[in-house]
């Protein structure tokens, strides 16, 4: 036997060994064994031959099969049975480790002698080594079965006969093709929904982090999808009969094959390394298959996403030609002839409810048109879509859209007039990425589709993240949607051009992937853009600057202490005015929403909104004048001091209460945060200490403890290691120590999964949990003993540990990046207790499988820490710490 001029396996020594005498069982097994790795061997050379190995592996079972059923022929003999290939392998398609599907199709179902034959020659294929997937039928239940599956309908479409009753399976053919059952419009109505449902279980998205490359949108079914639709309609056997049916273009078929190829050498790739069958794309063999198909890193981009590059934009023009072709067959073939038509303009009219070319030549003669088509299709709600007929037309002009056509007038107006409309700006930005028009025109784009991060934080491709943002803008303008976050709904309903907003969020990430800072590539783009367009110098400027400074807000937030009011003023100078600031507020908020379904939470919109709320006030105050701290914290005092006298809370107890503590703690939390803490604490008899306060705070995105006991050696590490055995994650804590000795410690947190806990039967048995812990301490848990999860051990992130002395305030910052795990804090807690360090405050922000933690930190006498052994025992400790142990991967993977 060979694959195409090589051989495979020779087996005519099977042949002979079998005359020999020889026991059957192991000869068969070591035929299919060397034939097998023969197959791989080949696979590992060139692995482009994919496609050529695919048919022989089928071949190497027709072989073996063949001697098999010779054999059990002659040892049992059964007459009026038929052994059929059905499913990939009936195509003649098999990969490395896929079942065999075999249907036994009986004259009989109740002949002893079939049913003893059948059950023989099944054990013996299980023997040898093959994975068998089986049925046994009568004609009689294929037609049965078939009528009332669509799944065994197909099925039976691809039969192949191997051996036996041949008449028995033209009969068995014969009963069940269209002109018996599934016409071929039940057919494809059973297969749309089908095919609607297997999507709907990945999101209907290709662009899945460890996308499923047989049943995912844009994968191998969705090309068996084309195939078993026209094949029941017009009997072709290949894909490129349609060619000859005028179905299918050519250009068509070879972009089909081009990626079914591409995907077929994927497949093989993941039964290799994974030794078994494997369909999904999992973080184990991205990489090895990147160096398998011959991808390096590059400045700016590595190997592997370069290849799940070329993967998503592959499975983009998959799902694409599906689509195309499956309107096309309905449109063509089984819509009625006679639609309503109605005219739009010169260029286009209205067929049916969907949007078509006028005439064949109409890109041809008016290439701005090319455009104008998503114009049209924002103006017109009512149009379904775009008709098969012009898609295709239109992929056939995209070459019209070059320098000259982003030059001329009517199309960089018609593009701002798409950016412009009122309705559909997502919907048709969309439309154009997938019809390939948007990339066209603005290469710049072009360049970041199917770009993706090779981490857990960005699940989305560029492309695909940056029209999510646009679409997140959009929603806010959307009253039903108002209650999502009413501050930044408020705000866009008062921008004077949101155009430029919308704009800086096509544009805040097109440099992703160059190498170097994308904000600032990015910026320039956008002003190159802007010019090219006519916009005005000062709004050239103004979306440059989003572009460029789109972090910016994101970083304050996130990442420095914004309770200090000398960051909120450099942050509010930087911004400059109110429109910035509005603006940036808005692109930053749809840009975090628009990253992955798990970034955004409450604690992030309420950093982004505090950020935006004080930097406002600053604003309209002046940036100019310097801040007088004194008054600041007297007007705290007097609006806190309002708010407690009803409830009789004032006068010498409460005044002594407030001269227990430093200017640095009035600093950190607005009136009504410094009344809850007096209401706990003032007039609390030593013996109800420790104190433990809890309240759900919607202003603060989540849970507050408030503790306040005797200070003491290791208090934080006590009170971190109770918030792990609670299995809480803090988002932000602040330490304070008062004159008299006392700590007065705050916590932000969020339950494990990251949502707010607010039930107050909860919080009590949490609060109580708490207080009991301090009264008794017990350890968390040892991060170096708890494993990683098959993810994150696909993305192991090298703990890192730097120091910066604040800007503003006698402090050290420490940032530590590390992989995010429960439990963190809890030993950066130990660390720096064995380093003899204070902790002032911290900062937790998570970016999927990264945690990078700011803390502010200080010697025991509350100076910044400048000693260099004593950084580097605390640099030294952290990492000894956070490092994992490692851990064999629960998925089994070969090295080439």
């Amino acid at each position: 036997m060979t694959a195409g001029r090589e051989t495979v396996y020779d087996l005519r020594r099977l042949d002979q060994e079998l005359r020999a005498g020889g026991d059957p069982l192991p000869l068969f097994r070591a035929a299919l064994r060397a034939g097998r790795e023969a197959l791989r061997q080949q696979y590992f050379a060139r692995p482009r031959d994919a496609p050529r190995l695919v048919a022989a592996h089928a071949r190497l079972a027709d072989h073996i099969l063949a001697r098999v059923w010779e054999r059990q022929q002659e040892r049992t003999p059964a007459a009026g049975v038929a052994l059929v290939a059905v499913g990939g392998y009936g195509r003649g398609e098999l990969h490395p480790y896929s079942d065999i599907d075999l249907m036994l199709l009986l004259e009989k179902g109740d002949a002893a002698g079939a049913r003893g034959f059948v059950e023989s020659l099944l054990r013996f294929l299980w023997d040898i080594g093959f994975e068998v997937g089986h049925s046994v039928r009568t004609v009689k239940d294929c037609v049965r079965e078939a009528r009332g599956d669509i799944t065994v309908a197909t099925n039976l479409m691809e039969a192949r006969l191997l051996h036996g009753d041949a008449e028995l399976f033209a009969r068995m053919r014969r009963l069940t093709g269209s002109a018996k059952i599934w016409p071929s419009k039940r057919f494809f109505a059973a297969k749309i929904e089908e095919q609607r449902a297997r999507h709907q279980r990945f999101d209907d998205t290709a662009y899945n982090l460890e996308p499923n490359i047989k049943d995912g949108p844009g994968g191998l079914r969705d090309i068996q999808m084309i195939g078993w639709v026209t094949q029941r309609h017009f009997g072709a056997a290949t894909l490129h009969d349609l060619v000859g049916l005028e179905f299918l273009s050519e250009p068509e078929h070879r972009a089909l094959m081009r990626g079914r190829n591409f995907l077929w050498r994927v497949r093989s790739g993941l039964h290799y390394l994974a030794q078994r069958r494997e369909d999904r794309l999992l973080f184990d063999h991205q990489r090895a298959l990147a160096r398998l198909f011959g991808h390096a890193d590059r400045r700016g981009i590595m190997a592997v996403e370069l290849f799940m590059k070329h993967y998503y934009r592959t499975v983009k023009e998959l799902s694409l030609l599906n689509e195309i072709l499956l309107q096309h067959f309905a449109e063509a073939i089984l819509a009625p002839t006679r639609a309503r038509v109605r005219t739009i303009n010169r260029r286009f009219r209205a067929r049916g409810g969907f949007l078509e070319a006028a005439h064949p030549r109409v890109f041809e003669r008016a290439p701005f048109a090319l455009l104008e088509l998503f114009l049209i299709m924002q103006q017109h709600p009512e149009l379904k879509g775009v008709r098969a007929g012009t898609i295709r037309l239109l992929r056939a002009n995209l070459r019209r859209i070059n320098d000259r056509f982003r030059q001329d007038l009517a199309c960089r107006s018609l593009f701002m007039e798409i950016m412009r409309q009122p309705r559909g700006i997502t919907h048709e930005l969309r439309r154009m990425n997938a019809y390939g028009v948007l990339g066209a025109y603005l290469p710049a784009f072009g360049r970041i589709v199917g770009q993706m991060q090779h981490d857990l934080f960005h699940v989305y491709t560029v492309d695909q993240h940056s029209l999510f943002v646009v679409r997140n803008l959009r929603r806010l303008t959307v009253p039903e949607f108002r209650h999502e976050l009413p501050l930044a709904s408020a705000l866009i309903q008062h921008l004077v051009k949101p155009e430029r907003l919308y704009l800086a969020g096509l544009f805040h990430d097109i440099a992703k992937g160059r190498g170097g800072d994308h904000s600032l590539l990015g910026a320039a783009e956008a002003e190159a853009f802007c010019r090219r367009h006519s916009l005005s110098e000062y709004d050239t400027r103004f979306v440059s600057w989003l572009v460029r400074r789109h972090l910016f807000m994101s970083h304050t937030a996130q990442r420095e202490d914004t309770s200090d009011p000398e960051v909120v003023l450099r942050f509010a100078r930087a911004v400059g005015d109110q429109e910035h600031l509005d603006n940036l507020y808005l692109l930053t908020v749809a840009d975090i929403r628009g990253t992955s379904p798990k970034v955004w939470n409450t604690w992030k919109g309420r950093l982004l909104s505090q950020l935006y709320s004080a930097a406002t006030r600053l604003l309209q105050r002046g940036v100019a004048e310097p801040l007088d701290l004194e008054a600041h914290i007297a007007d705290l005092r007097a609006e806190a001091e309002a708010r407690l006298r009803p409830e009789g809370l004032s006068g010498e107890a409460l005044t002594r209460y407030w001269e227990d503590f430093e200017a640095d703690y009035f600093l950190h939390y607005d009136a009504e945060t410094l009344a809850w803490h007096a209401r706990a604490i003032v007039g609390a008899a030593p013996a109800n200490l420790p104190i433990v306060a809890t309240r759900y705070a919607p202003e603060l995105g989540g849970s507050e403890f408030l503790i306040y006991a005797p200070d003491r050696e290791g208090l934080f590490v006590i009170l971190t290691s109770g918030f792990d055995r609670l299995n809480l994650s803090i988002m932000e804590a602040r330490i304070h120590t008062t004159r008299r000795g006392s700590a007065l410690d705050t916590f932000v947190v969020l339950d494990h999964s990251g949502q707010v806990i607010s039930e107050p039967q909860q919080l009590a048995q949490l609060r109580q949990a708490m207080r009991a812990h301090l009264l008794e301490p017990k350890p968390g848990r040892d991060l170096r003993a708890a494993p990683l999860s098959r993810p994150l051990r696909h993305f192991p992130i090298e703990t890192r540990v730097t120091f910066a002395s604040s800007p503003t305030r006698a402090l050290t910052i420490m940032e530590v990046t590390a992989q995010d795990r429960p439990g963190l804090l809890y030993q950066v807690a130990l660390a720096l207790q064995h380093c003899g360090i204070n902790l002032v405050a911290a900062k937790v922000s998570t970016y999927g499988e990264r945690a990078e933690d700011i803390f502010f930190i200080s010697t025991r006498d509350r100076r910044p820490v400048t000693d260099e052994a004593r950084l580097k025992c605390l640099e030294t400790e952290i990492v000894r710490r956070l490092a994992p142990v490692p851990e064999k991967s629960e998925t089994r993977s070969v090295e080439f």
